[in-house]
């Protein structure tokens, strides 16, 4: 500002404390539990991370049922003139996260054939809750590979490809699935009969890896694929039909397993909101959060703000260049009003199509270098009108917390002056995979501590 105008500008940098938490399932503080579910047309996750150096192991588990595309279901012929020849899972291959050269195991069950195995269609289950599907049943197939191989071209009858999953099942399931008919007490004729013969698939991990790999269900590249031979007099025919992945008919579910025991992220836990943590541990659902107080602001007279922005800097380590960082970061307040988080007041806001500020608001980070060549990204949330009407007594000065959710479910009041409502919004693309260091509010280097910059005039 010219110095004639008689208008100072300063800039100063407020501390912030930082505390380290991870969510959870079933706690009596609701404000800590993740209800996340999987949908249908969600990625599903595959595979085991044994040795993440930051934030410690992580198992996937998908279950899933393929069916006829219809009933009442046939084939060719009568079931002894219909010979298998091989039967083959199909799963439609979209990422990895993680190493893509660590060689696992993946193997295929068919689920035992239970009551409690019965997977609903119409449901959506919760991520962090073990599946309830217990596998108790066959190993029907096995495939020992590195997730680099996933994105390579396949070359199969009447199916040439690329991006699949493909494991080789037991030759005698397949025979059982052509020996099925559509009498009216056959699997074939309705929906109810086939799932009292067959309960669907689990598909684990259960070897080795560092990785875990996203799958898209709904897809025609997602299939139970059953190759085989009929009798078409005086030759034999070859063909292949398909039972695919029926987002309306078919159920799935996809649990995510964390293990922080002995990693960084996991000792950052025990100091609870009683010892501040100089580095930030942020995992995407079902992951972690971290605590965000600002207490040097209490007793700040009122100010004009011009800026106000969290700075949040990654903490670079090797690792992360195999675990890349999530999509999103997101800050928001825990109201004590309403007993529940809230989209950042005045500064996170929704127009009239629904669509949020994400990015002006400091959802999306922006590489820079930390200046020993390393690629990291810093976030600046501007939280302008939200100090601005702090120091205004509009707003109190409100704990924050700092996340990389799927999904996020929070109270959307843009200011006092309006009840507020529930805001439901997808944040990260995919759950799973997707974690990030940065530097807390006591990192050793105060250059890139997570802090408060303000630029203010003095009233």
């Amino acid at each position: 500002m010219p110095a004639v105008d008689y208008v100072n500008t300063f800039d100063t940098i407020i501390t912030v404390d930082t505390y380290n938490d991870s969510f959870t399932i079933g706690n009596a503080n609701h404000l800590i539990n993740d209800s996340t579910r999987m949908s249908k047309s969600g990625i599903h996750y595959v595979g085991k991370i044994t040795n993440d150096p930051l934030f410690g192991q992580t198992e996937a588990q998908l279950f899933l049922e393929l069916k006829p595309p219809s009933y009442k279901y046939f084939f060719e012929n009568h079931s002894d003139s219909l010979f298998i020849d091989s039967v083959v899972l199909v799963l439609d291959y979209k990422e990895t996260f993680g190493d893509t050269n660590a060689v696992q195991t993946v193997n295929v069950y068919e689920l035992a054939n239970t009551p409690s195995n019965l997977m609903d269609a119409d449901s959506n289950y919760l991520v962090r809750v073990p599946a309830f599907f217990k596998t108790g049943g066959t190993l029907l197939g096995s495939k020992i590979f590195a997730p680099n191989i996933l994105n390579d071209s396949i070359k199969a009858f009447k199916d040439t490809t690329r991006n699949q999953l493909r494991i080789k099942l037991d030759p005698a399931f397949g025979t059982r699935l052509l020996q099925y008919d559509s009498s009216a007490t056959g699997a074939y004729a309705n929906d109810s009969a086939f799932k009292s013969k067959f309960k669907g698939f689990a598909i684990l991990s259960e070897g080795g890896g560092n990785a875990i790999m996203g799958f898209a269900l709904a897809s025609t590249n997602t299939k139970l694929a059953l190759y085989y031979r009929y009798k078409n007099v005086p030759r034999q025919d070859t063909t292949v039909k398909y039972f695919p992945f029926n987002p309306i008919t078919c159920g799935n579910a996809n649990y995510i397993k964390r293990n922080y025991s002995g990693s960084p992220a996991g000792f950052s836990f025990a100091g609870g909101t009683t010892i501040q943590d100089d580095l930030v541990f942020l995992q995407n659902t079902p992951g972690t959060f971290a605590r965000v107080k600002i207490p040097g602001l209490a007793g700040v007279p009122n100010r004009v703000v011009h800026r106000a922005e969290l700075i949040i800097e990654q903490v670079y380590d090797p690792s992360d260049e195999i675990f890349f960082k999530p999509e999103y970061l997101l800050l928001d307040v825990l109201d004590t009003a309403l007993k529940n988080y809230r989209y950042m007041p005045y500064d996170f806001t929704i127009d009239q199509t629904n669509t949020p500020n994400l990015i002006s608001f400091g959802c999306v980070g922006r590489i820079t270098d930390d200046g020993l060549g390393h690629r990291v990204t810093t976030w600046k949330f501007n939280i302008s009108r939200y100090i601005q009407n702090y120091f205004t007594g509009n707003e109190p000065l409100h704990e924050m917390r700092l996340f990389s959710p799927y999904v996020v479910y929070d109270i959307y009041k843009p200011n006092q002056n309006v009840v507020g409502y529930y805001f439901g919004m997808g944040l990260n693309s995919a759950v799973a995979r997707g974690r990030v260091r940065v530097a807390g509010g006591s990192y050793s280097d105060p250059n890139k501590r997570m802090r408060l910059r303000i630029v203010y005039s003095k009233i």
